[in-house]
């Protein structure tokens, strides 16, 4: 017993980051490619922890919830596809609420539905965005802070995911990445990023969510 005690706090502490499937007829998701990329990594102290989660409302948050409480992390930072993003999106609140028309990857389809019954209205990121923000932009990273996550699978996962943690007192929070060069061929205004750079930026943003306050 002595030696798993050991071996436990011999362990780096982990931070859990994670992507989705594609999704709307892509073949690719720029948030699982990147999550994949890090995953291995150590930052500071800790080392990221990479999670796909499929694009379905209920097995997505259910997976979320499985490795948060499997790994017991000590950052948690969601990854989503965003089409129409210039840069990097730090995401400030997650919403109760599911409703979109398109279904998701296993054809539901959620209007004016909870997420959770009886849970908040809303949670806040508990990242410290502004921190974070200013470091990308000190690399030359595009990013921004955005008021909504819509009401689509990332938002659903990003509420189960601050709701669960408000009970750990671990922060999170949820980041939306530009579609890949090759995702925007053919589809003329929509910008995009680089997988490489796109690794490079959310290895910053979460070094500077990990520095203490």
């Amino acid at each position: 017993m002595h030696n798993s005690v050991v071996d436990r706090a011999r362990r780096p502490p982990k931070i859990l980051l994670t992507g989705f499937d594609p999704f709307g007829g892509e073949r690719v998701n720029p948030s699982l490619e990147v999550a994949r990329a890090l995953d291995g990594v150590h930052v500071g102290a800790a080392v990221v922890v990479a999670l796909g989660l499929p694009v379905a409302y209920a097995e997505g948050a259910a997976g979320l919830v499985r490795a948060v409480e499997m790994l017991s992390p000590v950052l948690v930072v969601g990854l989503g596809q965003s089409s129409g993003a210039a840069g990097l999106v730090l995401e400030r609140v997650a919403v109760n609420l599911s409703d979109a028309d398109p279904p998701d990857n296993t054809g539901a389809v959620l209007h004016d539905t909870p997420v959770i019954a009886d849970a908040p209205t809303a949670y806040l990121s508990t990242l410290p965005l502004r921190r974070m923000l200013a470091a990308l932009h000190g690399a030359g990273f595009p990013a921004s802070l955005s008021n909504s996550a819509g009401s689509y699978v990332c938002n659903h996962v990003f509420f189960t995911q601050q709701h669960l943690l408000a009970r750990r007192a671990v922060p999170g929070g949820f980041i939306h990445l530009p579609l890949l060069p090759h995702q925007a061929v053919g589809r003329p205004g929509l910008p995009s990023m680089p997988l490489d750079l796109q690794v490079a930026a959310v290895r910053h943003a979460l070094e500077a969510a990990m520095l203490a306050p």
